[in-house]
């Protein structure tokens, strides 16, 4: 059954404190003919839960439920919805964003995740002024458009991840044309890069997992699959991967980044595409851009395409590695991913 009073675990100020996430009963967003409603079985737990919980990527209004990995079953849908596709019972999931205007140039040629008036799933400000709270709950309700079934071979703690961390990988994949023949770069081996790594094997592609020691080579190799491995502490191996990579995907980054000798990794007219987000601005000179490299942004991709990845990772066996926990644990989580990390998802389930 649904309702208007959700439940979820909140953050309650800035600051690492808001990683102790506490219950919190909160006023569901306002039912319309285009929604649907979900209780939440599953959602995993982001790096944007952590940026965002503390302020790092700027002020937020507390009290704020993260969370935009969502997957669960449909509770109620609107008049306008299909009541065949989203029939009640259905297994669905939501991403990180959860409406668009669906009139502007992106939404109607299918870049919906580029919406200029898109409300995102937590922090998003609805024409009335709500804001939209996430996953760390009991119920979920957004625009059809951005609830998109979850194949039967694909677990829901397997799913969850994919509908933020999976389409963020796959789409600039998919945007660049990768395929046989086509070498890629995956920089970093986590919650972003694990799956980065499959679907660039999965496409076909010759691909190298880019990590800054070998602690990860065993799993990149023998786990995901990866054709190569590049240790960047090795100057010498950087130096011989120098415009090699037709597409790299930068999906982790330190404090002290060279951001120039990771882009001088990219082959003239490559595409250097950037996924995870550092909270303070990057350093490029622009001599490293003299090759004709295009360096990107990407953000998570259009609901088809989510529909399309997921149905891929079931055809190709690509999976999610995650940690489950139950959900009244999200503080544990949260302290967890942002200290210790996590191999290579955690997943909170109800």
């Amino acid at each position: 059954m649904s309702n208007d009073v959700y439940h979820g675990l909140a953050a309650f100020g800035p600051g690492k404190d808001a990683l102790n996430v506490k219950p919190h009963s909160y006023p569901a967003k306002k039912f319309e003919d285009y929604d649907v409603e979900i209780q939440i079985t599953h959602c995993g737990v982001c790096g944007s839960d952590i940026h965002t919980a503390t302020g790092g990527w700027g002020d937020i209004t507390y009290p704020q439920v993260v969370g935009h990995e969502i997957v669960g079953h449909v509770v109620r849908i609107g008049s306008k919805v299909d009541a065949t596709r989203y029939a009640i019972g259905t297994r669905v999931g939501v991403g990180a964003q959860c409406r668009t205007c669906m009139t502007c140039v992106d939404c109607k040629n299918k870049k919906e995740h580029c919406c200029r008036k898109g409300i995102d799933t937590y922090t998003g400000v609805y024409e009335d002024g709500y804001i939209s709270q996430g996953g760390y709950a009991d119920y979920f309700r957004c625009h059809y458009n951005w609830v998109v079934p979850i194949p039967d071979g694909l677990p829901s703690e397997i799913a969850a991840p994919m509908l933020c961390a999976g389409i963020t990988t796959y789409q600039p994949l998919k945007k660049f044309k990768v395929g046989p023949g086509s070498k890629v770069g995956v920089i970093g081996i986590g919650g972003l890069g694990h799956l980065g790594i499959q679907w660039a094997v999965a496409l076909g592609a010759d691909v190298t997992a880019i990590s800054s020691s070998d602690r990860k080579r065993r799993d990149a190799i023998e786990v995901l699959k990866a054709q190569n491995y590049l240790n960047t502490s090795d100057p010498e191996a950087v130096a011989a991967s120098t415009g090699t990579f037709d597409v790299v995907l930068c999906t982790a980054f330190g404090a002290d980044t060279n951001w120039d000798n990771l882009i001088r990794l990219v082959a003239s007219d490559g595409a250097f595409v950037v996924l995870g987000l550092p909270e303070q601005p990057i350093s490029i000179k622009p001599f490293s851009l003299m090759t004709q490299v295009a360096v990107v942004g990407s953000h998570v991709g259009p609901p088809h395409m989510i529909e399309e990845m997921l149905n891929f990772a079931v055809e190709k066996g690509v999976r999610t590695i995650v940690e489950v926990m139950p959900m009244e644990k999200a503080a544990e989580a949260l302290h967890q991913l942002d200290t210790k990390g996590a191999r290579y998802r955690i997943v909170l389930e109800r």
